[in-house]
């Protein structure tokens, strides 16, 4: 069995769980790094920000954004 699961634990008890399952060879914790946004994602949202502050009769209130996407 290969399943991965990435677990946010949010209770004390449940890490002394996680602890116990770890003792028993029943779980192995793998540490990951945090990805790092890369350079061109970061350009690509300030180019946007800038579009937003100089032309901010473009923008949509929330509401009519939501209806246009809603699920059917």
């Amino acid at each position: 069995m290969s399943d991965i699961l990435h677990l946010i634990i949010k209770k004390d008890y449940a890490a002394s769980l996680i602890e116990h399952l770890q003792k028993e060879n029943a779980i192995e914790i793998v540490e990951e790094d945090t990805p790092e946004i890369p350079d061109w994602q970061k350009e690509a949202v300030r180019k946007t920000l800038e579009e937003v502050r100089q032309h901010p009769e473009q923008l949509q209130p929330w509401d009519i954004v939501k209806q246009k996407y809603k699920r059917p």
